[in-house]
């Protein structure tokens, strides 16, 4: 079964939506348990389907995991059990190679299948590993395809990021936090949820300064495990920055956005503004006024504080109601202008050269019937189908259920019309006006629930069949 949203567009939006943890300062926060024995107890946390299937990750290999309220969550790894993770639960999401700086931190050795995600172009694993090699480790691909990472120990290690990533800063972090020595990151990632895992790891008893810089010093414990701590997961910037950009596109929307920090989206609050979208900042919240016109104002993304790749998408949807041509170059994400055909379908005119788009307004969008392959990308088709003259069906929501809180409850509050429908995936497929989906990969493929070919995983014995990475 499938669930899909039947959204009418038209009515402007009004009021005020709180705004939930970040799952991506959730997961690591989540991974970052198993530097201790002791417990790590984490509020704050997003009810989406990312956390839970981390939280299916973490107690397979041996973390005791209690929700604790809504959004709260009580873990404690007094224990390893097992230190590899195969397909079935790694192709479930992007997160889990955080897992690699953390086992090999706790246990000496961690094995990591492909992980899954939104299909975004290539996310090569030994791009993710360069700083990791640098720790006096081994690493490999095992015949099962399974990234594995052995050390003796792990020791302290400057790195210089070839551009700012913040699965490898988090990685390093992650690994660096109980590593003999210091490690240096340099052009590291600056993006809140780096900032977060470096809070949580400082409250946990690791030396970590210059979070938030792209120069980041971790002085490793020496081995020595790390203590529990509660920790309280910021705001979600990106889920802000949708709401924010929701009520930019609609014409006489009024609308509070509570429980964020506004210097973290200062990136999008100066482009609305020149587009003649009214944004006021107060200590913890954003409010946006929306306008019957709005001009068009191009951007272009990049690593934090520039725009975000993660809020492209919907951005690129606002741009369709502006009075002019938008160009919106995507220089982060190797492949993100797949939700393109999707809002041509429900009319707009945006043609895509390389990294550029160009989208050409104002355009009077239409109702479309369209098919989510990712997160961003189903957060953009939301904004079509508010905008959009008719009702709008748009399936594989489950998408937008990895990376937002109670979406559909929230948009109501604010005055969307939206109906859930539980219908058919198969009588339903083929239905739909964009491309099929890239599917994750297989749970069927070799050693998905065995463990990988290494029989003590310590450097200086015998390799298994692979090849070093």
């Amino acid at each position: 079964m499938e669930k899909i949203w039947h959204i009418t567009g038209g009515a402007p939006l009004h009021g005020t939506v709180l705004v939930s943890g970040s799952k991506n300062a959730a997961l690591p926060a989540m991974v970052a348990s198993l530097l201790t024995k002791e417990a790590v107890l984490l509020y704050n946390v997003p009810d989406i389907t990312d956390v839970h299937a981390m939280v299916d990750i973490l107690r397979h290999v041996g973390v005791e995991v209690r929700r604790v309220g809504p959004n709260a969550w009580w873990l404690r790894a007094a224990s390893v059990a097992r230190s590899w993770v195969g397909p079935e639960l790694a192709g479930r999401l992007r997160a889990s190679h955080l897992l690699l700086g953390a086992l090999c931190a706790r246990t000496g050795t961690g094995a990591v299948a492909k992980s899954g995600g939104d299909p975004l172009g290539r996310r090569p694993a030994a791009a993710l590993l360069k700083g990791l090699r640098g720790m006096d480790t081994t690493v490999y691909e095992d015949a099962n395809g399974l990234v594995v990472i052995m050390a003796r120990r792990l020791v302290g290690v400057n790195v210089e990021q070839d551009k700012p990533n913040v699965t490898e800063t988090e990685l390093l972090m992650l690994a660096a936090a109980m590593a003999h020595g210091t490690t240096v990151i340099t052009r590291a990632a600056r993006e809140p949820h780096v900032s977060d895992l470096a809070r949580c790891l400082i409250a946990m008893g690791a030396d970590i300064t210059g979070a938030g810089t792209d120069h980041i010093i971790i002085k490793g414990s020496k081995g020595r495990l790390l203590h529990g701590t509660d920790h309280e997961v910021t705001g979600d910037y990106i889920e802000a920055g949708t709401y924010m950009l929701a009520a930019a596109a609609m014409p006489g929307s009024d609308v509070r956005i509570n429980g964020i920090e506004p210097d973290q989206v200062t990136f999008l609050v100066e482009p609305l503004r020149r587009a003649g979208v009214g944004v006021i900042k107060g200590r913890t919240h954003i409010e946006v006024t929306s306008n019957d016109r709005i001009s068009p104002v191009d951007i272009s993304t990049w690593g934090h504080p520039s725009v975000a790749t993660d809020l492209q998408p919907q951005y690129t949807a606002v741009m369709t109601q502006a009075a002019g041509d938008t160009v919106v170059e995507e220089w982060w994400t190797e492949s993100r202008f797949g939700h393109v055909a999707g809002l041509v379908a429900f009319g707009a005119n945006i043609t895509v050269d390389g990294r550029r788009a160009i989208v050409r307004g104002p355009t009077a969008l239409h109702a479309a019937d369209v098919r989510i392959h990712d997160i961003r990308q189903g957060a953009a088709y939301v904004i079509a189908a508010l905008c959009a003259k008719g009702t709008s069906v748009l399936r594989r929501v489950d998408h937008l259920h990895r990376g937002y809180e109670d979406p559909v409850g929230k948009l109501t509050r604010l005055g969307a019309t939206i109906e859930v429908e539980e219908v058919d995936a198969e009588i339903t497929a083929g239905r739909v006006t964009t491309p099929p989906e890239r599917r994750p990969p297989s749970a069927r493929t070799r050693g998905a629930h065995s463990p990988p070919d290494f029989p003590h995983h310590r450097r200086g014995g015998n390799l298994p069949e692979g090849r070093f990475l």
